[in-house]
This record gives structure tokens, sequence and C-alpha cells, in this order.
């Protein structure tokens, strides 16, 4: 199979013959026509990542976000910029081919972003029914633990909390990724905890006078209400872990894994 042919089959797969008149999900770097010799998945073709699939023999990534620093990977205005030529040049030196595969990705019914969330948690099960997967009952806790639960779980050292660690809570919702902005209404996330009757909102992005001031807010005034920030990365990069099982099958014999982007940040 060459690089075409595996979009079309990753893209078949998720949506069928639905196709976007504009997305992101483009090839950003590397020829359709190349044969593909490995498959590497990923939350971001990081420069760490495309020296680690090149070692590994892969010659195309499949990623979830951008690889030059914009929404849409435009490169008109990062030319001679040094990063981006250090970036650029290693990807040509090893010939790697990066698709960036996240419309259809989400596109995908059920989303397949949140299907591996909830895999790596446990929780294909507590999902309540609703029109996005964004609500899940669980057994009764505390946010503290739920906390412990999620670092331990996604393998992270530090979470954000807004809200008592004490709080009793079984209720949550999840809003991954960029989806915890609003996905273009700013209220969306504080109209879903008040409608859904949610305890804990777990996010990705935040701005800090929506949904946090909203809970921060509620928690000044007695209300059981609490949100716990695990950051775009560590929300979304486990369906890229999970992608690399649902792949395999479509694309016979050619290796596919995944490699972690790992979170950018180092906490001092």
């Amino acid at each position: 199979m060459n690089v075409q042919q595996v979009m079309e089959q990753v893209m078949q797969d998720s949506c069928g013959d639905n196709r976007l008149p504009t997305t992101g999900d483009v090839l950003v770097a590397g020829k359709g026509s190349t044969v593909v010799t490995g498959i590497v998945t990923t939350y971001m073709a990081t420069v760490d990542v495309i020296r680690q699939a090149y070692a590994a023999g892969a010659n195309l990534i499949i990623t979830h976000e951008p690889s030059y620093y914009t929404g849409a990977d435009q490169q008109d205005w990062i030319q001679q910029d040094p990063v981006y030529e250090a970036k650029r040049q290693l990807i040509e030196n090893t010939g790697m081919a990066i698709w960036r595969y996240h419309d259809y990705m989400h596109m995908a019914k059920p989303d397949r972003i949140y299907t591996g969330l909830l895999k790596e948690l446990g929780w294909e099960t507590n999902q309540v029914p609703y029109e996005f997967p964004w609500i899940y009952e669980i057994e009764a806790t505390t946010t503290g633990e739920l906390a412990k639960f999620l670092k331990q779980k996604l393998r992270m050292d530090v979470i954000q909390l807004v809200g008592r660690p004490d709080m009793p809570c079984s209720r949550i919702g999840i809003l991954v990724g960029g989806g915890s902005l609003g996905l273009g209404k700013e209220s969306m996330p504080m109209e879903l905890m008040k409608e859904q009757q949610l305890d804990v909102m777990l996010c990705g992005e935040i701005t800090e006078w929506t949904l946090c001031a909203y809970v921060n807010d509620a928690t000044m005034l007695g209300m059981n209400k609490a949100m716990l920030v695990l950051g775009h990365e560590r929300s979304e990069e486990w369906g890229m872990k999970h992608m690399a099982e649902w792949l395999q099958p479509l694309v016979g014999d050619i290796p596919v894994q995944f490699m972690d982007a790992k979170e950018p940040f180092l906490y001092l």
C-alpha cells in the first residue's frame, strides 16, 4: 500500500464516503505515491517522534495535531525560521510522510479520540446516553481520589483542580482537547454542567475566565462543582494509542505502532 491508499482506507473506515470540502487533514510532508514500510500513530509529530519513527523503520506518521504550529499547518509565515527549517530538513532526511488525521477522527461515530480515552480509563460502559460522548456515571468517589486515578491511568505527574479535593462526585463530563473551550460557543461547558447536573468536568484546554471561573465561584458559594484539567495532549493521546490496534487490520502486514508524544511541560 502507498501513503494515499492508507489515508483513503482510514477515512473510509471512519466516515465512509463523507468528505469535507475544507479540512486540516492534509498530507503535511511526503508523497501519496510512496510505498509504506511502517506506520506510527501519535498525538503530534514532534522532532523526537520523527526520530523514533525513523529508527523503528516507519516512513508514515499519522498525527492527530499539526506539525507546523498552526491549525492548518500553514508554512508561508514561517519560511526561513530556524526551527521550521531544521524540522523540515529532518523530515526530508528521514524520508518521512506525515498525515494529519484529526477532523475525520472526530467525525467517526463514535468519536475515536473519546473511545481511546475511555478504553484507557476503563470507562467504556459508564457512558450516559446523550447527544455527544461527554457524560459518565462512575462509582461514587471524591475529586481528590478521582485525580489520583487519572494521574495513574494517564501517566501524569501533576493535575490541576478547581474545587475541593474532598468533594463527593460520581457524574462526570469530559471535553477533550479544545472541546472544553466550547466548540465555538464559550458558554457551552457551563451550560452542559448545569443542564446535565455534572459534579466534575474533565478538560483539555482551558480559558480561565470561562469554565474555570464558573467552577471557582460555584465552589466559593458552597456548591458541588469541580473541574480537573488534563491538558490537550493527555486528554487526546489515547485515541492515537488505540488507533494502532484498529488500524493494523486495515493495512495488512505493514507494521503499525504507537509513539507517545508526551506532555510538552516540565513541572518545577
